[in-house]
């Protein structure tokens, strides 16, 4: 995959078939849109390449910093392991925001992209205003420069998948539709910190600690029932290295007054089936089942007292 971050960068010149958008989450119906791509690319031999704004529009337009599914990190990992060959990510200012949909296209899309087919979902929205939609690319395919390719939404329960569908799952802690919207289980990476170290003296589990990346969205405050794998050095999966179970607090640990993090917002897990110093090592942690709100108690006991009792609730997938 070659990233090509600056627009001046742009300059593709095999042949391509383009998708447009946020790609927030890699779900179920990115992956539509990716499986039509490849089988465009196949049949009229050309690369795969996605336009996507470095930074969100609404976030620019309006001033503010929204937190999305997928970092920027695991976003252009994800679309690499899709097989995408050109990830555009293009930056979002003054000039863009007032480029009509039609000079979008022409300027960018078929003369710097070099795009001959476009996939994209009936409620696709490019160019000023987002007035470019679905029927304003059939029209300008008319003309025979490229051809579009309009495909149903995926759908899961009579509802449209989208990402800010899954984020509004994410925020209510229903990890179990999140989880089938996007077609792998929502997780959150980073390196283990160091916590109050109370989890194996005090409260009689081994605790692991994370801080969530810059623009990470976390689910709901809360407890849930997790896995957590072991990266290697440079955030890689290892496929032999065992899942643990545990439980993971979401939230800004309110029972501990001496709270060594300020209260900041972290990860910490509860791991049921390991022993061992993680500190310093990458893991990642997948989200299965919310068990309850994060709830203030008077002493560590209660504390204690209620982690074996999540433990009790915890649901896992099979295999883990």
């Amino acid at each position: 995959m070659k990233e090509c971050i600056q627009p001046f960068d742009i300059r593709i010149t095999e042949p391509t078939v383009v998708s447009i958008g946020k790609f927030d989450g890699d779900h179920r119906g990115h992956r539509k849109i990716f499986k039509v791509m490849h089988e465009i690319a196949d049949r009229y031999h050309l690369r795969t390449a996605v336009f996507t704004f470095s930074t969100s529009p609404m976030d620019v337009l309006n001033g503010t910093e929204s937190q999305q599914i997928d970092t920027g990190t695991e976003r252009r990992k994800k679309l690499k392991e899709a097989g995408i060959d050109f990830v555009v990510e293009y930056p979002f200012n003054a000039e863009t925001a007032s480029m009509s949909p039609e000079m979008f296209v022409k300027n960018i899309l078929i003369s710097k992209m070099n795009m001959k087919a476009i996939v994209a979902g009936p409620d696709c929205s490019f160019g000023k205003g987002g007035k470019g939609n679905a029927s304003l690319l059939k029209e300008m395919a008319s003309s025979g420069e490229f051809q579009a390719f309009i495909i149903d939404k995926e759908r899961d329960s009579n509802q449209d998948i989208s990402s800010t569908f899954i984020r509004e799952k994410l925020k209510n802690g229903d990890m179990e539709s999140a989880n089938r919207m996007l077609g792998e289980e929502y997780s959150v990476e980073g390196e283990v910190t160091e916590g109050n170290h109370l989890g194996g003296t005090v409260l009689g589990y081994p605790t692991v600690n994370i801080f969530p990346p810059k623009g990470k969205l976390l689910p709901r405050s809360g407890v849930y029932s997790t896995s957590v794998r072991i990266l290697t050095a440079d955030g890689r999966e290892n496929p032999g290295e065992k899942m643990l179970r545990g439980i993971t607090n979401v939230g800004n640990n309110p029972s501990i007054d001496s709270d060594r993090m300020n209260h900041a917002v972290r990860i910490e897990t509860f791991l049921t089936d390991f022993s061992g110093d993680l500190y310093g090592k990458k893991i990642r942690i997948f989200f299965h089942h919310f068990i309850r709100p994060e709830i203030k108690f008077r002493d560590l006991d209660g504390l204690k007292k209620q982690i074996t009792e999540d433990l009790k609730k915890a649901e896992f997938p099979e295999g883990v």
